[in-house]
């Protein structure tokens, strides 16, 4: 079943570009427990989300490159077996080691993922609809499943506007990042028949398209930091995205002359750098905003 290839098409290493929906959560809970952050992390990056990669890539049978694989072998059926196993082993450890309110938001997520590549749905051919789904499981719901998760409150704890509001600014960075991620495969998708929301802006269109929903984002958390904590967090915030910004701004004038340039290694260096930036601001984040800093060092 674990073969090579379904090893590589599990794409373990991309659930770091997912890692800062975690981190987030992780910084605003206030009922830590070493053990259940522990789980709450093992299970959605090493179960559920290589999961969701696998059984996506079983469906889609790309032949070009895809997000954290530039080679794609081919597919093989245990490559479905193991997405399938790797989910249930999700819920089941989520159930026994966390609650049933977050094995079950993980039997959500695994279903929504599902319906993106499966061909009686196949979200990936509605751009529209796969974009706002997408970003709304890959960020606030996710970021509301890890919350549940890692302080074991109820459903209620989720109405509470101090939750409600970073769980839809992670939703912002994800419908900015979303589209950014199919800028190169407008031939692979089309082959597959699928509609990306990238195909409907066009390349230029795409890269205009993710700068006003990141600014917007980015507004989004220094009003988040500025009325629910303190002005610093929203100027490291900003600094941590200076770097992103060069990139992103470099990558676009490049495009903007020749769109051939929006290549499969300009897009994994931009969420690479992303989540680098992000993962570095949100544990620094942590670390200060909950005093745990102090105790470690």
């Amino acid at each position: 079943m674990f073969s090579k290839s379904t090893l590589l098409h599990l794409r373990f290493p991309f659930s770091y570009f997912l890692l800062p929906v975690f981190l987030f959560a992780l910084s605003v809970s206030p009922n830590l427990n070493g053990p259940r952050v522990q789980w709450v992390f093992i299970i959605l990056h090493f179960l559920l989300y290589p999961a969701s990669n696998g059984y996506n890539s079983y469906f889609d049978k790309d032949t070009g490159s895809i997000g954290g694989l530039k080679n794609p072998p081919p597919v093989r059926r245990g490559l479905y077996w193991a997405a399938l196993l790797l989910d249930v082993a999700a819920i089941i450890l989520g159930w026994i080691q966390i609650s049933w309110r977050f094995a079950l938001m993980l039997l959500i997520y695994g279903l929504v993922s599902k319906a993106y590549s499966h061909p009686s749905i196949r979200l990936k051919k509605l751009a529209w609809t796969g974009w706002l789904v997408t970003g709304f499981f890959q960020g606030a719901f996710t970021f509301a499943m890890c919350y549940i998760g890692i302080n074991d409150f109820d459903m209620l704890n989720l109405m509470k506007l101090k939750v409600m509001v970073p769980a839809m600014l992670t939703s912002l960075m994800l419908w900015a990042n979303y589209p950014m991620t199919q800028v190169y495969q407008h031939d692979e998708d089309r082959l597959h028949g699928d509609h990306t929301l990238s195909m409907v802006l066009g390349i230029r269109g795409t890269f205009i398209f993710s700068t006003a929903f990141f600014m917007l984002s980015a507004l989004g958390f220094e009003a988040y930091f500025l009325n629910f904590y303190q002005a610093r967090y929203a100027t490291w915030f900003l600094a941590a995205l200076l770097p992103v910004v060069l990139f992103f701004g470099a990558w676009f004038w490049r495009v903007y002359h020749d769109a051939s340039r929006a290549s499969f290694r300009s897009t994994m260096w931009l969420n690479f750098t992303s989540a680098t930036c992000l993962n570095i601001f949100f544990i620094w984040f942590f670390l200060d905003s909950t005093q745990v800093g102090q105790v470690l060092f």
